[in-house]
């Protein structure tokens, strides 16, 4: 190992104050002395941090680094010691497998999220999303954009996808965010994990009993087990909930703080498929993926050991100056594509279609729909997530317009 190899200490990192859209400055810091650095994680394992474009998009497609629960031991928030050995992912839980298991979850999903499909549920989008653009006009400002159209988009479109009533998404969301939040105590983790466990077991079965149109249950047709249906259940509401809301959140909150930006993508409708390109880029709300080598591997001139675990910051690589011209500028025209905001190679995300759509959608709805839609408080005053959350965005975002 390289003398001169740089060493992270803070994980995770704070972002610097009013600067809510860029990765933390130790992050930043990281990438611009290399690619690759060294983390010592609060156990003492000695791990490994990537910040550079290329090696993040060559590990998340090498096989030889795995994405197996079980193998996760070291956490950089967490001193594990010796008294907890991690589990393996519930039957389900495609995110946290390897192949062979990965494709048997996968494969029977792949079908229903192509982008041909998703394209088809523009119309529902549209519906979906002019009705609570409706219903805000009518309440009058000012608004939590968060409640009245960030979560509730999304939601509508992945219970329909999936089956679930969506009358009874209310207590379903909570239970997701507080997942996802960052924030939730350990008690309470554990009593929203079951909750949503018996939920999820009760849709199942209504579905084996009474199959209705949606993909849920379509799969009840498989060989996939109750069980393995309540784990890919879980892991696609939770994915297409949290971060599709984070981002037109957070991407509402970007464009308003870019007022060049947002008067473009008022002045052409052409130009919604870049801006959601763009700011997937820009805000990379998954910030950072894990893997754990499962042989010596060589990368970035730097030899990572069998077992070792290995922390990918997304939000750094879809900065990374060596990839895109001008990177911390938030830039609707920018053509250099290729982020890394869904992940690369088999893990890539199975709703980004989806996400895509509803961006593609709603954005553009939403500024066209208030002209002058800006923040109903001073942008240091908007709550953040905090970096421990799995998905990063905005709490509440308070919003306002003339009427």
């Amino acid at each position: 190992m390289s003398e001169s190899v740089h060493t992270v200490t803070t994980l995770p990192a704070a972002r610097r104050p009013g600067c809510p859209f860029d990765p933390p400055a130790e992050l930043t810091d990281a990438r611009r002395h290399g690619p690759i650095s060294r983390y010592p994680f609060p156990d003492g394992h000695q791990g490994w941090l990537i910040t550079g474009y290329d090696l993040v998009r060559s590990v998340l497609a090498d096989s030889r680094f795995s994405s197996r629960k079980e193998l996760m031991h070291h956490h950089p928030l967490i001193d594990y010691g010796d008294l907890i050995e991690v589990p393996s992912a519930a039957p389900g839980e495609f995110l946290l497998t390897d192949e062979p298991q990965h494709s048997r979850y996968r494969k029977p999903l792949v079908g229903k999220f192509t982008v041909r499909r998703m394209r088809q549920l523009t119309e529902r989008v549209e519906q979906v999303t002019a009705d609570h653009l409706d219903a805000m006009e009518k309440a009058g400002p000012p608004a939590d954009l968060v409640t009245a159209f960030a979560r509730p988009i999304p939601a509508i479109m992945i219970c329909e996808l999936l089956g679930v009533p969506y009358e009874e998404r209310d207590s379903f969301q909570e239970n997701i965010d507080k997942f996802m939040n960052g924030e939730t105590s350990d008690e309470d983790l554990i009593a929203a994990y079951l909750a949503t466990q018996q939920y999820l077991a009760e849709l199942v079965a209504g579905k084996r009993a009474h199959p209705t149109d949606d993909v849920l249950s379509d799969l009840t047709s498989s060989d996939l087990t109750d069980e393995e249906l309540r784990g890919i259940s879980l892991t696609l509401l939770a994915a297409g909930l949290d971060t599709t809301t984070n981002m037109l959140a957070l991407g509402t909150f970007a464009l308003l703080r870019n007022p060049a930006q947002l008067a473009a993508l008022r002045a052409d409708p052409a130009l919604a498929d870049r801006a959601v390109e763009e700011l997937l880029r820009y805000l990379s709300v998954a910030k950072t993926f894990m893997r754990t080598a499962l042989e010596d591997v060589e990368l970035g001139g730097q030899t990572i050991e069998s077992g070792t675990a290995v922390i990918l910051s997304i939000n750094t690589a879809n900065r990374d100056p060596e990839r895109f011209d001008d990177p911390d500028v938030l830039d609707l025209h920018r053509q250099d594509g290729g982020h890394l905001a869904f992940g690369h190679g088999i893990h890539q995300c199975l709703g980004q279609q989806l996400a895509r759509v509803e961006m593609r959608v709603a954005l553009p709805a939403l500024v066209n729909r208030f002209p002058t839609l800006r923040l109903a408080v001073p942008a240091e005053e908007v709550g953040l997530r905090p970096e421990t959350a799995d998905i990063y965005g905005v709490k509440r975002l308070p919003v306002t317009w003339d009427v």
